[in-house]
Order: C-alpha cells, then sequence, then structure tokens
C-alpha cells in the first residue's frame, strides 16, 4: 500500500466518522482521533459488507455502500461514546 492510499484512507474514515457522530443525536465526548479510527474501520467492514451484498460497484456514487459505513460508524460512535463516557475520559 502507498502512503497515498493510506492518507486517502484516513481522510475518508475522518469524513465517515464525522458523519456517523452527527447522525447520533446530543454531544459525543470522544476524541477527534477515535472518531477517525471508528470512521475508517467502518468504511473498510461497510465496504465488505457491500461487496458481500453485490452494491459495492455500482454506476455514479455508491449510496448503498455509504449509507451502510456510516450507519456502522453511527454504532460504533454510538457505543465508543458510552463506554468512553463512562470512563470519566
Amino acid at each position: 500500500m502507498e502512503i497515498t492510499g493510506i492518507i486517502s484512507g484516513i481522510i475518508i474514515g475522518a469524513v465517515i466518522g464525522a458523519l456517523g457522530r452527527l447522525v447520533i443525536p446530543g454531544r459525543q465526548r470522544m476524541p477527534v482521533w477515535l472518531t477517525i479510527v471508528i470512521g475508517v474501520v467502518a468504511a473498510l467492514i461497510g465496504t465488505a459488507i457491500a461487496t458481500v451484498l453485490g452494491v459495492a460497484d455500482t454506476r455514479g456514487v455508491d449510496w448503498i455502500e455509504l449509507g451502510i459505513q456510516v450507519a456502522l460508524a453511527a454504532l460504533g460512535v454510538s457505543l465508543t461514546a458510552g463506554l468512553y463516557g463512562k470512563r470519566g475520559g
């Protein structure tokens, strides 16, 4: 993997993580780096799920894949914010 691929993955992860945070109501007390990590993981898992479902490569924007990724990011942010908040961090 090239450095541009890694940087692209981080940027996409940040966007997916941010969208996941926007979907969850209220304020999430967790660091930005954690949101990016959740976004990267959600993007990878979402792409894998979309590939299995056969909707990863469509004409134009892959809205179904994006929706899966954002839903996974929202789930990840929700779970992590709950655990992170209980920790007192």
